[in-house]
């Protein structure tokens, strides 16, 4: 089994991350003291060989200060390199709960919220990821995804665990099932109504399609692996809301809505694919789809909580590309920003929960970035602050 890490090694989005174009975004010299704190801001450190989670407080204009205590230990080990994936840390139970990656231990640590916003580690983490190589979380309700790249010898996999009221993760019967070998699994993602499951497969581009059976096993979709659109699926997420009509009443089946970046097309070559998915896990396209952002390496995205925005991290140009969301699904281009601060490495995006603050994580930098967000779905540069000395980061989550 060969590594997503050595694929990406050959390239583009980790190529991108030792060469991006210079900006004139700077990291703040000095940040005020926050009295009122809207939310937190979690980033996976990714250190090794102890893994550490940085924490944040974040306040107006998406000014960030260090939670006291961070960086904070949560008992695994990370790789002290990039992952080159996305979804490496979660929420779980209303944000009651941290999961993130430990991929040198090959576990996956849970971490409690206190009152004051610090992480501590649940009785018994870190625990097992089902497999060799943990990338890639995803959630839903109780039920946690693990996507696990595999190493020599041993095959790469999504794995379910149940999640107990008490943090504890325990894999679900029947839990784990193979993907290909070579394929590069990475990002694993879950459908708002907990039926659907989906692996992008970088180096075969391919997604894996899954539906979730009454005992939350996974059945592979007639024909998974897709095809996809085009070289390099990356990173993905499921549309989080839809429009009335289109939800369904009276139990009728109505399709999800997956959006996957193409990250390996050539320099100026990036796109975003939209798709519908049945509850059997069949894909299919939204409108002329893949829709072009005309930047190099679209890696990550982020949806807006309304599902009417959507965001796509082009870390080989340095630029975030903003889409909008038409009701039923087809994405329309709105532009990029100027490209951010040179050597970035710019990977994990996330949403404010009002939307109207964006953070990427910066991991060559060792910054987290912010953005204003408008009305439009237009970025503005806000600025960055600075990650914990040695971090690899991989994984952001925001409240």
């Amino acid at each position: 089994m060969l590594s997503k890490r050595r694929i990406l090694g050959a390239g583009t989005c980790s190529l991108a991350l030792l060469s991006l174009a210079a900006s004139t975004a700077s990291a703040n010299a000095a940040q005020p003291a926050l009295t009122s704190p809207a939310g937190h801001v979690y980033v996976n450190d990714n250190t090794a060989p102890a893994n550490t989670l940085a924490g944040f407080q974040r306040g107006a204009g998406g000014s960030l200060i260090p939670l006291p205590g961070s960086p904070f230990a949560i008992g695994g080990s990370g790789l002290g390199k990039g992952l080159g994936s996305q979804g490496a840390t979660q929420f779980a139970d209303n944000g009651q709960y941290i999961l993130a990656v430990d991929a040198g231990s090959n576990q996956i640590s849970v971490l409690r919220v206190g009152s004051g916003g610090e992480p501590q580690p649940v009785a018994g983490s870190p625990f097992s990821s089902g497999g060799v190589d943990p990338v890639s979380i995803a959630v839903a309700g109780d039920v946690v995804y693990v996507t696990n790249q595999g190493g020599t010898g041993v095959a790469p996999n999504v794995t379910s665990f149940y999640l107990a009221p008490w943090g504890a993760l325990y894999p679900r019967q029947d839990s784990s099932a193979p993907l290909p070998g070579g394929s590069a699994p990475g990002d694993v993602v879950v459908s708002p109504n907990g039926q659907n499951v989906a692996v992008t497969l970088v180096a075969s581009s391919q997604i894996a399609s899954f539906s979730v059976t009454r005992r939350n096993g996974l059945l592979p979709a007639a024909g998974s692996p897709f095809a996809a659109q085009a070289l390099g699926p990356f990173g993905s997420e499921f549309r989080p809301a839809s429009p009335y009509w289109q939800r369904g009443r009276f139990g009728q089946n109505v399709p999800s809505q997956l959006y996957v970046t193409n990250a390996h097309g050539g320099e100026g070559a990036g796109s975003v694919s939209a798709f519908n998915v049945s509850s059997s896990g069949l894909l299919s396209s939204i409108g002329l789809s893949p829709v072009a952002d005309l930047q190099t390496a679209p890696c990550w995205l982020t949806i807006s909580s309304s599902g009417e925005y959507l965001f796509a991290v082009n870390t080989g140009s340095g630029t975030v590309s903003s889409y909008r969301i038409e009701p039923a699904g087809a994405l329309v281009l709105i532009g990029s920003t100027p490209p951010l601060a040179a050597g970035a490495g710019a990977a994990d995006p996330r949403l404010s929960p009002d939307g109207s603050t964006l953070y990427v994580n910066a991991s060559r930098a060792d910054e987290v970035l912010s953005f204003a967000v408008a009305a439009d779905g237009k970025l503005t540069a806000q600025g960055s602050t600075p990650l914990p000395v040695g971090a690899s980061a991989a994984g952001i989550v925001v409240d």
